[in-house]
């Protein structure tokens, strides 16, 4: 355990996640600090760098709408024009399934 360094007592390791989902680790005072070591820090950058990575729009075809996949996801995943995917809802977005 960590110690406060405004009030000296112990903390205690609490999880969270972020907006997006990443889950992180944090240490929490009873006197209200809270402090995040760098090793997390990194964590959750490095997981915000791939998110962003393969961020990409919604775009109108037809009455429809659809999303490009990048070629590095195509060809990591071997998808075909003809390859059918699952859209699974979730509480904060969309998951692809490739079949």
């Amino acid at each position: 355990m960590k110690q406060c360094n405004e009030c000296k007592k112990k903390m205690k390791e609490e999880k969270a996640k972020t907006l997006e989902g990443i889950e992180y680790k944090y240490y929490a005072c009873a006197c209200g600090e809270e402090v995040v070591d760098m090793k997390q820090l990194h964590h959750v950058a490095e997981k915000y760098r791939v998110l962003k990575k393969y961020q990409v729009k919604i775009s109108q075809w037809g009455l429809s709408l659809g999303v490009r996949i990048p070629k590095e996801l195509v060809k990591k995943y071997k998808l075909t024009a003809e390859h059918e995917v699952a859209l699974i809802p979730e509480k904060d977005g969309l998951k692809i399934i490739t079949a």
